[in-house]
């Protein structure tokens, strides 16, 4: 470039005004690697200028050229500086280690974005002008890109025609207002476009969202609730964090269930009712076998009017036959009595046993069966995110474009792997555009749907009219929301 501003004008006339085009340096280096390429051939003493059998160019199949071979290795091996930068090339003969400056379309003219290379892929720049003397940013009107997310932004329902910031309400519009009015500044409030709050293209590396529009150069500060992220805080900066949070299940309430028929079960498991039943069967045996064996359950009823044969003694009778021993077990497990009572030791061991067992069964069952009747119950399917990872009944997703769709993403932990593989594979996709579509998702899906996003927005949701969401489990990480800034950014000491 050097050469090109200090050549002769009589030569060369108009060259200092003229701009030096992309085709005419792209044809300079060109031109440049092949001299530079013949000079090595030179050195190493490689005659391509002698003359042999001049091949056939119809030759079918073609027959290369013999000094081919050398010239396309000595080009290969070129690496010279070149008006488009660092001229090399690979073994396929595509260039590399090159850089490639980026730059956008302002009101004001070009302006350089960032610089573009095959390692670090697009990496936006610094803007240089800025510095920590914020009089850069007193004296013009700052820029505050937000997002639409009730309750921090939300457009006021007035019938007067609001203009300006006055348009909006909410947590985030008043922390705005706050912060300009405490650095005293002017500030207009801008809805980011696409609706986003921020996230890299795998594919094509920019931003979208509120990040991508400090990343550009298109507003000077976000004031939102944007999660403040690692992968962020590698292209904005971040305030210390003015609200903590984290990411939450979000399932539709659940309705509430009544007392049904059966519900004077519901007290105690179905397996210790199934214990009780076999518990009272073997207890039934067991004193039937005691009864059997014991001489003291057999004895004669006095009857004065039939007279006794002596040689001919009728049997003893005994009291507690099989169905006599249900009878008197089921008597005493109901807390009522019995016309018949064991007489042996062995018997009254037995039932005195039993008769313990129940009184304890007994008062555990009244003390809880009030509760249970009259309480009525949320049985909810889902209690954490194992719970969700484990089933394939009810679908859940996230919000697209986002933290914690980059949070599964990013999780080396087995059931949030597990979680991001079925959420990236599930068809129709589980992601929604915005935390609305996602909310609306959850109540029209009929319990099949759980939404995950921050616990705020959760908890808010659920104490809003028509109050029929519910936040269920814990919160799956902790983090913060934060007022983002430019690489640089004057804004960002501020104090």
């Amino acid at each position: 470039m050097q050469r090109w501003v200090r050549l002769d004008e009589r030569e060369f006339p108009e060259a200092k005004n003229s701009p030096l085009k992309y085709t005419s340096a792209l044809t300079h280096d060109a031109i440049l690697v092949i001299a530079e390429a013949f000079r090595y051939l030179r050195r190493q003493r490689v005659d391509v200028s002698r003359r042999g059998s001049a091949g056939d160019c119809l030759a079918n199949p073609a027959v290369p050229w013999s000094q081919g071979i050398d010239i396309e290795r000595a080009l290969k091996m070129v690496q010279v500086p070149g008006m488009t930068g660092n001229i090399q090339f690979d073994t396929y003969g595509r260039r590399t280690n090159y850089t490639i400056d980026v730059y956008e379309m302002r009101p004001g003219g070009p302006r350089k974005a960032g610089y573009w290379n095959e390692y670090e892929r697009f990496v936006p720049a610094i803007d240089s002008t800025v510095s920590n003397d914020t009089s850069s940013v007193e004296n013009r009107t700052i820029v505050v890109t937000t997002i639409l997310e009730a309750p921090y932004v939300m457009r006021k329902q007035s019938p007067d025609q609001k203009e300006g910031n006055e348009k909006y309400e909410g947590y985030c519009v008043d922390l705005a207002y706050e912060i300009a009015k405490h650095v005293g500044i002017k500030y207009v409030l801008s809805i980011v476009p696409d609706g986003k709050y921020g996230a890299k293209d795998p594919e094509t590396k920019m931003w979208n969202g509120m990040v991508g529009e400090l990343v550009y150069g298109r507003a000077d500060i976000a004031v939102a609730p944007l999660t403040i992220t690692l992968v962020r805080e590698e292209v904005i900066d971040f305030s210390k964090p003015f609200m903590s949070l984290g990411i939450s299940i979000m399932i539709k309430k659940p309705q509430k269930s009544k007392p049904g028929v059966f519900s004077f079960l519901d007290p105690l498991a179905y397996e210790i009712w199934m214990c009780i039943v076999f518990a009272y069967i073997g207890v039934s045996v067991v004193l039937f076998l005691v009864s059997r064996f014991s001489p003291y359950e057999w004895h004669l009823e006095d009857n004065q009017e039939e007279p006794r044969d002596p040689q001919n003694p009728p049997d003893p009778p005994n009291e507690f036959g099989i169905f006599n021993s249900l009878w008197f077990s089921l008597g005493a497990f109901m807390q009522q009595g019995c016309d018949i009572s064991p007489r042996s030791l062995s018997g009254r061991i037995v039932g005195g046993v039993w008769w313990f067992f129940t009184l304890i069964i007994i008062s555990s069952y009244t003390a809880n069966l009030a509760a249970f009747l009259t309480v009525e119950r949320m049985v909810s399917p889902i209690e954490s995110a194992e719970d969700l990872a484990k089933q394939t009944e009810i679908a859940y997703g996230t919000l697209d474009s986002g933290s914690t769709k980059e949070f599964f993403r990013r999780s080396k932990i087995a059931v949030y792997e597990k979680m991001w593989s079925y959420m990236k594979s599930a068809e129709p996709s589980v992601f929604a555009k915005t935390t609305a579509d996602g909310v609306a998702r959850v109540r029209k899906s009929k319990g099949k749907f759980a939404f995950l996003l921050e616990s705020t927005m959760n908890e808010y949701i659920e104490q809003r009219k028509p109050c029929d969401t519910m936040k269920v489990g814990g919160n799956l990480d902790s983090k913060g929301y934060g007022v983002a800034t430019p690489k640089g950014s004057a804004l960002r000491w501020v104090e």
